[in-house]
């Protein structure tokens, strides 16, 4: 099962949810699509099966992410974003961000696991600037809810730039000017 979910999570972070069939995780594996059926009934069955594999191993992350100042974590945050790139070499996007692009054509219940990500990176990042905003190592105007918003957003936006631009150093620039736009 794991290996139906390693090959379905790459086919989607490069071409898309809908840019991929059972047929193509089936031939990558070697299989028979059948032997897909039997873990996963429906496409969207395994497309939430990946959303939330791929939230939990971005928890866990997250929860790593500890010590050192605000702007450290931050930078470590990002890090996550720009290792999914690195290891690519450019090709693949955040899993739920490439979903997102998509969110019109998915069904409901793969829709709420994708917000679910973004709720949850959110409230992870609204602590980060809440503390750093008390501490005196982060500044910025609106909320640290807010700030999380357009954090998150500007990430999975630097991402998307970088793919079609092939320069996957543009999405390191950003990172740069969005941290030197947070210090005091």
């Amino acid at each position: 099962m794991d290996k139906i979910l390693d090959v379905a999570e790459r086919l989607v972070q490069t071409r898309g949810f809908n840019g991929f069939s059972y047929a193509d995780v089936a031939q990558t594996l070697g299989i028979r699509k059948p032997s897909i059926h039997h873990h996963f009934a429906s496409k969207s069955a395994l497309g939430e099966r990946l959303v939330a594999r791929y939230t939990e191993r971005f928890m866990d992350a997250l929860a790593s992410i500890k010590g050192g100042t605000a702007s450290a974590r931050l930078r470590r945050y990002a890090a996550l974003y720009r290792k999914v790139l690195q290891d690519s070499d450019g090709e693949r996007m955040c899993l739920c961000g490439m979903m997102a692009a998509e969110i019109g054509t998915l069904p409901h219940g793969l829709r709420k696991r994708i917000q679910q990500f973004f709720d949850r990176n959110e409230e992870w990042l609204a602590g980060l600037f809440d503390s750093g905003r008390r501490s005196g190592q982060l500044q910025f105007r609106d909320t640290p809810r807010d700030a999380a918003r357009r954090t998150v957003s500007s990430l999975e936006g630097a991402m998307l730039v970088s793919r079609a631009q092939q320069d996957p150093a543009r999405f390191d620039r950003h990172v740069a000017g969005l941290l030197a736009d947070l210090k005091p």
